[in-house]
């Protein structure tokens, strides 16, 4: 015990002599350094919330970027796209605006289309935060319009503690400004820009701030347009049935019907078929009710609509080589996604010294979203719906006893809606104690109404109308158009409730510092509606017609809340009669961090992330007729969660004067029992499933240089290197229980081989910027150029499913530059900039998907030069 005292006194004395000295060598140092940083010889100090308290960026043991306003306008930043290619440890599952999958330090696998993937997909495993409101969805990312942000804030590594089980690998969150009581204030910025290869762009924001009460109560409001140009096009082209496709192999014994249609798209060919528009407004209101407490109330609106699509085909629907920038289409298609949020917040303090937050929001999303579907005819099921099968009674009648194939044009729509309400109560002690904590309650209720319909019947195709069962909670109870062979219509969700609590202590005060947090959630999580297909449901057709009780319609499809779970499926649901499931728990971090000096800071984090399950909908046993598995292999009714452990050691230092500023952090994370979806119609059956198995080690290091060279050249690299592996050997169990051995009936484990690594999961990554400003008579000139670099990485880490010429779909996505510039002046209270993207016509591919069952590469936006003009009130 003496021996330990003795060596505790002299760590503390070495450790606080160290930082004394620092402290004291760094007081006017500090006072000199906002004046240097006003005049370019210093790096202006960020102030963040990432610990929910305000804090230098450079004194939160985590890694994390920040993104301020300033960075914002001059990189340009107004959509999810421009930025996300400045986080080196930064991946996106990105199929077209808002309809991405974020994924932090390569934490990625499967990526689901977009049809149903909020009946069926994975939450989320990186939080997006809108101010103190979350806005996960499965497989689409909230894109909020970057006008008038205070700053983005990217927190790396499991932040369950203080953010709930949304932010299992992290967080982005966007903060707004917020009314200034006492100050009118008024922006405004335009821009126009030309896109090769594509069309025109044009954007427009005004922000007006307003004391009405000086010092009492102030409103703040922003409204904003931007019109993008596309630059996709749709090139004329045909969909012809092969004696390949799956579909012809089975029901037409590989030969292509004499009666076949062959579908033509030139009535819809047509070039930049993809343009976004970004509309909305935020309106704050700020009551300061006394000294010690205020109310800010804000509401949110955005509306984005996007058409056409974000990728490139290399090959036509006919296996045809297809110019870059280029699809064949057969249905137009668009999305249209928007959303309001109300939020709130009170700000107080009770007991002199106790700080309370009260917030909550509410916040309402509306997807709708039309799709081309036309290549699902190249699968095992498509021919079903498209051609009359032979021999059948139908096809005699017909007089077509050969059979005959239809239309194959297809396609699907998603009409989607999000609710989400929260509220959470925190209370915290002072910042500049030496005891911290931070504690409190929250609720939320979260619901995603789900309609997906598949359009994929040809219209004389013989099929009656579907309806879904009426004594389900079904969304549409209605007869579905004629054309619709398949749905989903779902309610899922969860209500959450949680408490938590973080607490610092100064070992040595202001030197030496020891956190611990934890939080305890119980999520009560469900999924309710029905699914329907068109077995049973053509008269004189391949399967025995069955339309159920409602005359003139179908209505033979699976109740979700009347659904029986098979016995052995307790991990997955809690009921033997619908699917339902409560996960609780504690998820738990700790921090040891050591001031070294004023400006230098090591540490060690320990984290943990959680995710909930969900349901598969059903279960059932493969019936495609020529897949191996069939009557083998039965599909789960519902996957577990998946966790992740985080251990970092990192730093972060300023150096010459705050002219030097070097972080870095060394990353190891262990994920455990990963979800993965998978859809292999040939093999596994026509519905998407997800499930569990993989363990994956990701290791990792990250740093962020920034130096002020001279006065007004300032220089910034931050890059990553990532390596991930899985670390065991899982597989899909049969019926029987017993592992399925892929390599003995000729296929891959969906899973792939020990030590492979997971998607878009670069092993090098990272960007270079430089900026110089410098005076020109009565102006301020800058020039400024990035270089933005991704290494290869693969599309998915699904091993099994492959195209129609057999290739697997995991593709190896090759690594690409990028470069950007500005060059622009400043004077007093305005700006002029003209800005150049992807200077070198660059086809970085940022993700592949073979989701429509076509490859689809989505390709980042072709040369822009843009001119721009900005103005805010001095």
């Amino acid at each position: 015990m003496k021996a330990n005292r003795k060596v505790y006194c002299a760590v503390a004395a070495i450790l606080g002599a160290h930082a004394a000295a620092s402290a004291s060598a760094a007081t006017p140092g500090a006072e000199a350094t906002a004046s240097d940083a006003d005049q370019g010889l210093a790096i202006s100090e960020v102030v963040v919330t990432a610990q929910r308290r305000e804090q230098s960026a450079q004194d939160v043991p985590i890694t994390m970027t920040t993104l301020t306003a300033d960075t914002l306008a001059k990189l340009n930043v107004t959509t999810f796209d421009d930025y996300v290619k400045y986080l080196p440890s930064v991946t996106v599952a990105n199929q077209g605006p808002g309809r991405g999958q974020i994924y932090m330090r390569g934490l990625g696998t499967t990526q689901d289309g977009e049809q149903s993937s909020g009946a069926t997909g994975s939450f989320p495993n990186v939080a997006v935060y809108l101010d103190e409101q979350s806005a996960q969805l499965p497989g689409r990312n909230l894109d909020i319009y970057a006008a008038d942000l205070e700053r983005i804030e990217v927190l790396e590594g499991p932040q369950g503690t203080l953010f709930g089980a949304g932010a299992q690998a992290g967080v982005v969150r966007y903060i707004t400004n917020k009314p200034n009581l006492n100050k009118t204030d008024a922006a405004f910025n335009a821009s126009y820009g030309t896109t090769a290869h594509g069309d025109n762009s044009s954007a427009l924001d005004a922000m007006l701030n307003v004391p009405i009460i000086e010092g009492t109560f102030a409103l703040r409001g922003v409204v904003y347009s931007e019109s993008r140009g596309g630059y996709i096009d749709n090139v004329p082209g045909t969909f012809t049935r092969k004696s390949t496709d799956l579909g012809i192999q089975y029901y037409f014994k590989g030969v292509v019907p004499a009666l076949n249609t062959v579908a033509n798209n030139s009535l819809i060919a047509a070039k930049d078929i993809n343009p976004v528009t970004y509309k909305g407004f935020r309106l704050s209101g700020l009551y300061q009710i006394n000294d010690d407490w205020n109310l800010l109330v804000t509401q949110s609106y955005q509306n984005m609509e996007a058409d056409g699509v974000f990728a490139e085909m290399p090959s036509g629907s006919d296996g045809q080589t297809l110019p870059t920038l280029s699809v064949n289409l057969f249905t137009p298609q668009y999305d249209k996604d928007r959303f309001e949020n109300t939020a709130w917040t009170v700000n107080g303090k009770v007991l002199d010294y106790l700080k309370v937050v009260y917030t909550g929001g509410y916040l309402v999303r509306h997807v709708d979203e039309v799709a081309d579907y036309t290549n699902y005819n190249r699968g095992a099921y498509g021919d079903y719906y498209t051609c009359i099968i032979p021999g059948t009674q139908q096809a005699i009648a017909n007089g077509t006893p050969q059979g005959a194939c239809l239309s194959p044009v297809a396609d699907f729509k998603v009409t989607e809606r999000n609710t989400h309400q929260s509220h959470e109560l925190r209370l915290s002690t002072p910042d500049d104690g030496r005891f911290r904590a931070i504690g409190g309650a929250f609720w939320e209720d979260f619901l995603i109404q789900d309609i997906s319909d598949w359009y994929y019947r040809a219209p004389d195709a013989g099929f009656i109308p579907l309806i879904a069962p009426q004594a389900s909670s079904a969304n549409d109870k209605s007869p579905r158009n004629p054309l619709i062979g398949f749905y989903d219509d779902v309610q899922r969700g969860y209500k959450q409730t949680a408490g938590f609590a973080s607490v610092d202590f100064d070992i040595i005060p202001k030197t030496l510092t020891i956190t611990g947090g934890t939080r305890y959630y119980s999520m009560n999580t469900f999924e309710k509606g029905a699914k329907g297909g068109s077995y049973g449901c053509r008269p004189g057709g391949l399967y025995t017609f069955n339309p159920g009780d409602i005359p003139g319609v179908c209505d033979s499809g699976l109740n979700l809340d009347t659904l029986v779970v098979p016995p052995g499926n307790s991990a997955y649901s809690d009921t033997s009669i619908g699917l339902k499931k409560t996960y609780s728990g504690f998820r738990s971090r700790g921090n040891l961090t050591w001031k070294f000096k004023e400006d230098g800071l090591l540490y060690y984090t320990w984290s943990q992330g959680f995710r909930p399950g969900g349901f598969n909908r059903s279960s059932g046993f493969v019936s495609a007729g020529q897949s191996p598995l069939k009557g083998i292999f039965l599909t789960p009714i519902g996957f577990a969660p998946d966790t992740l452990t985080n251990n970092e050691i990192g730093f972060k230092t300023q150096w010459f004067d705050h002219r030097l500023q070097f972080n870095g952090t060394f990353y190891r994370e262990d994920w455990k029992n990963v979800q993965i979806g998978l859809f292999d119609p040939g093999v596994l059956g026509n519905l998407t499933f997800t499930t569990n198995g993989p363990d994956y080690r990701v290791k990792g290091f990250e740093t962020e240089i920034t130096g002020v060279v001279m006065r007004g050249l300032t220089v910034t690299f931050s890059g990553a290197w990532n390596h991930s592996e899985l670390t065991n050997t899982p597989t899909l169990f049969g019926a029987n229980g017993q592992p399925i051995n892929f390599e003995a009936i000729g296929l891959h484990n969906p899973y792939g081989e020990k030590g492979s690594p997971l998607a878009l999961a670069p092993p090098i990554q990272g960007n270079l910027k430089v900026r110089y400003e410098f005076p020109i008579s009565d102006y301020t000139a800058f020039v400024q150029g990035a270089a933005i670099h991704r290494g290869h990485m693969i599309s998915t880490t699904d091993k099994l499913q492959t195209d129609p010429l057999g290739n697997s779909i995991s593709y190896d996505l090759p690594a690409y530059t990028s470069y950007d510039a500005a060059i622009g002046v400043t004077k007093d209270a305005w700006r002029v900039q003209l800005y150049g993207e992807n200077l070198s016509d660059s086809r970085g591919i940022t993700f592949s998907s073979f989701a429509q069952r076509v490859r689809e590469d989505t390709v980042i936006r072709p040369r822009t030069i843009s001119l721009q003009i900005g103005y805010k009130l001095q």
